[in-house]
């Protein structure tokens, strides 16, 4: 099952995300799930890369992919970063939402209350 697990601040911007594991939803190299999945986070750190100039603090391995925001940003680009980063969401939901039994999202907080949960 893949795992992804969003962070939010106490004011619900998310300062970082990470996705584990893979969904075995078939072999690898047709496992259209994993597919997915990499497609929208990996598209997505890269978007925030090359639209807006932010360096996401990542770390990336095979079943693993880690991803820190900066913590300082202009107001602006926050807000540009945060558009992309809740557009990702937003598609991750739309995956769950179609191969539940494969892909699990969970949103915490800052002080690692749950915010949302779901799983099949």
């Amino acid at each position: 099952m893949i795992r992804i697990a969003i962070r939010r601040s106490d004011d619900r911007h998310i300062e970082g995300f990470s996705v584990e594991g893979h969904a075995q939803f078939d072999e690898p190299g047709k496992d259209i799930v994993c597919a997915g999945v990499s497609a929208v986070t990996v598209g997505t750190v890269n978007a925030v890369e090359a639209l807006l100039g932010v360096k996401l603090g990542h770390r990336m391995k095979h079943g693993l992919l880690k991803v820190n925001v900066p913590k300082q940003l202009e107001a602006s680009v926050r807000d540009q970063v945060q558009l992309l980063l809740e557009s990702m969401v937003v598609m991750l939901k739309s995956i769950e939402q179609s191969y539940g039994a494969y892909i699990a999202m969970q949103e915490t907080g800052s002080d690692d209350k749950l915010q949302h949960k779901r799983r099949r």
